[in-house]
């Protein structure tokens, strides 16, 4: 594998990342663009204390182009896109609309594939492979930038995820806090701790192995289930069998497997709803321990994958419970989702 770093024309990084060693990635940023105008705020809200981001630049981002101006795919001729180059693999690059920016985090693309009309679900092993290469390394980099606590990678899927851009493609967030879910989850794991002496994550992946009825797929090095409470009407989350706190630390067996454990899981969200109904909307992200706290090594890493698809044509909306009170009520019972996502295996 080879990794080419460059820039684009206004300055923001472009990393590309191939099979191949002997690819060449010299293809200049022909656009005029103006230097990046992106400021970003961060403020607190002591009664909850969580922070929120502000990003009033985003509203003047790309928003569903046609396919033609299409600004992840390669540069064609006269053409011109992010991607300088008039063919790639994986690609990364800073947002040129970021969420959080300079002293305040940093956010980048991923684009998985050159092919507009593709889904990470129809990648090959070979480059998935690839892509989580892309997620490890770019997690080790900007674990290094001053003002980042903490790494999520992630895909939005579908216009009803809100996604604005169809072409395949993820995010990189460097968040410049450690977020609610995260830290929720860490107060948790601190007290099970200092009450049983044991690590929460560990029981938790424990439980439901033993359990069996909603593990959805098991590998040597992986284990995918959906959880007791879950949230998400399909809500699958997938754990390396050894606890490691971030992509960094996965080793290449379990590098070797992921591939094919994630694809399948993919494909199977993809028939969950029928052959006739429309890809599966969905959300998927790594969680990552953050950086620079006290026992970092008691967080688990792992994948969540969730869809807000509950049935064929019918969407689980945030309604008053869930957007009011951030109290979920589940149209779906985890047994009977996961029993669903075995029947449409492979």
């Amino acid at each position: 594998m080879k990794r080419t770093a460059t820039r684009l024309a206004d300055g923001r990084d472009l990393i590309y990342y191939d099979l191949a060693d002997d690819a060449v990635r010299d293809a200049p940023d022909r656009r005029p663009l103006p230097p990046v105008q992106a400021s970003s705020e961060i403020r607190h809200d002591p009664l909850l204390d969580e922070r929120v981001g502000y990003a009033a630049h985003r509203q003047t981002r790309t928003y569903h182009p046609p396919a033609d101006q299409c600004p992840l795919c390669p540069t064609r001729g006269e053409r011109l896109s992010e991607i300088p180059a008039d063919s790639y693999e994986v690609a990364v690059f800073e947002n040129r609309f970021p969420s959080f920016s300079g002293a305040a985090g940093r956010c980048e693309v991923v684009c998985f594939t050159p092919e507009h009309d593709a889904s990470f679900a129809s990648l090959t092993e070979q480059q998935a492979a690839l892509v989580l290469w892309a997620w490890t390394d770019r997690t080790a980099e900007l674990s290094l930038l001053p003002g980042v606590e903490q790494v999520y990678c992630f895909e939005n899927r579908g216009a009803e995820i809100g996604v604005t851009l169809a072409h395949p493609h993820g995010q990189i967030y460097g968040y410049p806090f450690v977020t609610p879910h995260t830290r929720r989850a860490l107060r948790s794991v601190a007290a099970h701790k200092a009450r049983t002496g044991q690590n929460l994550y560990d029981e938790r992946l424990a439980a439901e192995r033993a359990d069996g009825r909603r593990v959805v797929l098991e590998t040597a090095h992986w284990t995918a289930f959906v959880p007791h409470a879950a949230r998400w009407p399909y809500e699958v989350h997938l754990y390396p069998r050894r606890r490691v706190p971030d992509l960094t630390a996965l080793d290449d067996a379990e590098r070797a497997e992921f591939p094919g454990v994630y694809l399948e899981l993919l494909r199977r969200f993809d028939r969950v709803f029928g052959p006739e109904a429309p890809p599966t909307p969905y959300i998927s992200g790594w969680h990552q321990a953050p950086f620079g706290i006290e026992d970092r090594e008691d967080f688990a890493l792992h994948l969540e994958l969730f869809t807000i698809r509950r049935s064929p044509g019918k969407l689980k909306y945030l309604a008053g419970s869930e957007s009011g009170m951030g109290a979920f009520v589940n149209d779906v019972l985890p047994e009977a989702a996961a029993d669903r996502l075995r029947e449409v295996a492979s």
